[in-house]
């Protein structure tokens, strides 16, 4: 092989291996929960994964009179499997404060699933899935970007998923809008940002920015209400 090629080989190998980086096995982000413009809770993610499986945690806790008024912490838990395209859930849990925990349970090889409060419910099929449309939940669905090829990350590009929250299903579509930088309490982020596309009936905006710096992890997440209301997730801290 002349010098040249081999260099140039070398050189788009080591472009295609950080494409395809995967997060560090444990990565913390912490958030400002801001409810029109006051902030009113601290959220804070941790992953981990052996780039087997996977485990993701979000608590959510009060600020200030926020703290006063509401009953304890809301926590959500994802576990599963790394899979050669992304994220795939074997178990969802999502807790407020004192009422009963919503569960799923993802059986990937007998392609069921069951949803309920306290993991009590019925046993149904699995929603046709692809690589274009996954099956997830509300919470591993942030995370995913972080596990996949960054082919989704091309400014159009439509972005479809079928997500548990232990209840139910919902689908959704994003749509990438393009790059912006962020500008957070953890220093200026480039990122990429998709909007979620309204169905008919759909009164709720959501935008989500991920640092494309930051192995894509979810560092904004806004959502506007029919009313006007915005609730907006926003990083002050990426650590170990």
């Amino acid at each position: 092989m002349r010098p040249l090629l081999f260099w140039v080989c070398v050189v788009f190998s080591l472009q295609i291996a950080q494409a395809y980086a995967l997060p560090p096995q444990k990565l913390v982000l912490e958030y400002d929960m801001i409810y029109n413009g006051t902030a009113v809770a601290l959220v804070v993610n941790r992953l981990e994964h052996d780039h087997k499986n996977y485990s993701i945690s979000e608590e959510v806790k009060g600020k200030g009179l926020y703290a006063l008024i509401r009953s304890g912490a809301a926590r959500r838990l994802a576990r599963g499997m790394v899979g050669g395209d992304g994220l795939k859930p074997t178990e969802f849990r999502d807790r407020r404060g004192d009422a009963a925990e919503n569960v799923a349970r993802f059986d990937w090889v007998k392609s069921s699933l069951i949803q309920g409060q306290d993991g009590r419910g019925e046993t149904q099929a699995m929603p046709a899935a692809n690589h274009s449309q996954p099956l997830s939940d509300r919470l591993s669905f942030l995370w995913d970007f972080a596990f996949r090829s960054p082919e989704f990350t091309r400014k159009g590009k439509e972005v479809n998923a079928i997500l548990s929250d232990g209840r139910g299903l919902s689908t959704f579509r994003y749509l990438v809008t393009g790059t912006e930088t962020l500008q957070t309490q953890a220093g200026a982020m480039e990122t990429i940002k998709l909007v979620k596309q309204k169905d008919p009936g759909d009164d709720r905006g959501t935008e989500i920015w991920l640092a494309t710096e930051h192995f894509y992890a979810p560092v904004r997440i806004l959502v506007i209400e029919k009313d006007g209301t915005r609730l907006d997730q926003l990083v002050t801290r990426i650590g170990a």
